[in-house]
């Protein structure tokens, strides 16, 4: 939990990233889904199919920190599925770049 002087603004950011990454993984179980796949949200396989570790942070440095490791670590996640899928899918890579921030290339 998030607690001294910046508390509240730094909860209001993990707040909004919070539910843009509820988008994200909703815009994948609807590609999954799609493809005419079973999405998989049972949280004890999302844990150990996740890229990033869970690590509470003890303070708000800390959990600011952990916050933008999980992000480095998504961001090279789906360029690696963006190369991987290749052109074999056209619509999977596009959703996930529209995914991933702006100004992060998937390099070749």
């Amino acid at each position: 939990m998030a607690a001294g002087i910046n508390a509240d603004t730094v909860a209001d950011e993990f707040l909004v990233h919070a539910n843009e990454e509820q988008q994200h993984a909703d815009q994948t179980a609807a590609r999954i889904v799609q493809l005419k796949g079973e999405p998989d949200s049972n949280p004890d396989g999302l844990t150990s199919r996740s890229h990033a570790e869970y690590a509470e942070g003890g303070n708000l440095i800390d959990m600011i920190k952990g916050d933008l490791v999980a992000e480095r670590i998504a961001i090279d996640s789906y360029g690696e599925m963006i190369r991987y899928i290749g052109d074999k899918d056209v619509t999977t890579p596009r959703m996930l770049e529209g995914i991933r921030p702006e100004g992060q290339p998937t390099t070749p």
